[in-house]
């Protein structure tokens, strides 16, 4: 049950994103997260779009696609990890900055250990099909909305 939630907020993210050309490691990056990774990214995107919403700029939250909404996580990870290792006050620091270097937010590398098929599989999706499906009528929206 939680994997199926998980599959399905993951598959949300990538459609998402999919008129900003996700790559495959995109994808697979996105399948090496736990879900509460997959929920801070989801929180952030949220938080994108309501901070758009109260400056008047709504299409402004259109611009910030995976790729950017990942290196702002990897910047505040990379922050709080910072904060962590000077902090004083916290008794098990070590413990702390040893989680913090397994998140897989936290990781850069693009290399992509499954196949194109394994990914699929894993996300329950077909999807060099699904990047290159045409796009919903929500999204035809947006796009247009954003060019005016």
């Amino acid at each position: 049950m939680k994997d199926k939630r998980l599959k399905k907020r993951l598959k949300s993210e990538v459609e998402s994103d999919k008129n900003n050309e996700t790559r495959i490691e995109d994808v697979a990056w996105l399948c090496s997260l736990s879900e509460t990774e997959i929920d801070m990214l989801i929180s952030l995107k949220l938080l994108i779009i309501q901070r758009a919403k109260m400056i008047g700029y709504k299409e402004l939250a259109n611009k910030f696609n995976l790729k950017m909404i990942r290196a702002i996580a990897l910047v505040l990870m990379e922050h709080l990890k910072a904060e962590i290792k000077d902090s004083s006050l916290i008794p098990d620091m070590v413990k702390s900055t040893a989680f913090l270097d397994a998140c897989n937010l936290l990781k850069c590398n693009n290399e992509v250990d499954a196949t194109v098929e394994e990914l699929s599989t894993s996300i329950g999706t077909d999807i060099p099909t699904f990047l290159k499906s045409p796009l919903t009528s929500k999204r035809k929206k947006q796009k247009v909305g954003s060019r005016e």
